[in-house]
């Protein structure tokens, strides 16, 4: 069994003296691990960090076998992020979240393309609400998408304001306000030009605190809580940043 493709790395766990377990996202393999030897050796510093982009060859006698990779650096994203403490905590969530979400050896190509846009929307200003669309692409990848376009009570495409904890769809702000506190706030920046007055009317700190809030609410529930998987922690570092750090308007 022998192939290659463009992988982004997700995490790697020591194996020996010298070797580690590689997991990476394909374009075409989806989620795949590997080992890779000789990974401590100074050509290989530095490749293998979470977030980078290699190009990997995989081989192994039988399909089942954990296999070998060789990898190729052609992307350097971490280093490039190093200084930039927001943006490298999204990075890691990202990578983490991958890594205890997908099946392993199921292609995901949309998602993978998805990240790759994600490596470089991090090195721009709009690093925070780049993330929080990932984050609402990947609910979308694994089975759990939100319906932000059209209100589900009138089916109207206009004056969206809430979202609905128990379908994930908008909500419009005349349908929805008799039961804003059953509903989750849609911030107008995940609605586009769809976004009620109100909602624009929030400045885009604001709005970054309720798109993490919203897309946690569905990721503790439908991934975490539904699969009995732990939390990532590398996301929650971030959602304490981003509480943190971002000043309210």
């Amino acid at each position: 069994m022998d192939w290659r493709d463009d992988a982004i790395v997700l995490s790697t766990r020591k194996l020996g003296e010298n070797s580690v377990r590689l997991s990476v996202l394909t374009r075409d393999y989806g989620r795949y691990a590997g080992m890779v030897r000789g990974a401590t050796s100074k050509s290989m510093r530095g490749t293998l960090e979470p977030g980078n982009e290699v190009r990997v060859g995989w081989s192994a006698r039988l399909a089942e076998h954990l296999g070998q990779f060789r990898c190729e650096l052609t992307g350097a994203h971490v280093a490039d992020l190093l200084l930039s403490p927001g943006p490298l905590m999204a990075l890691s969530s990202a990578c983490a979240m991958l890594e205890v979400t997908l099946p392993e050896r199921e292609a995901h190509a949309a998602l993978y393309h998805g990240t790759v846009a994600l490596l470089s929307a991090l090195k721009t200003e709009q690093w925070l609400a780049s993330y929080i669309r990932w984050e609402v692409g990947l609910l979308d990848e694994l089975g759990y998408g939100l319906s932000l376009d059209r209100c589900a009570a009138t089916d109207v495409t206009d004056d969206l304001c809430f979202v609905s904890p128990k379908s994930g769809r908008a909500v419009s702000e005349a349908a929805g306000t008799a039961y804003r506190d059953r509903l989750l706030p849609l911030p107008a920046f995940l609605a586009g030009g769809k976004a009620s007055q109100s909602s624009r009317e929030h400045g885009l700190n604001e709005q970054f605190r309720q798109g993490i809030k919203l897309t946690g609410f569905f990721i503790h529930r439908d991934i975490f809580e539904a699969k009995g998987v732990k939390p990532v922690a590398a996301r929650d570092r971030l959602v304490s940043h981003i509480w943190r750090s971002v000043d309210t308007d």
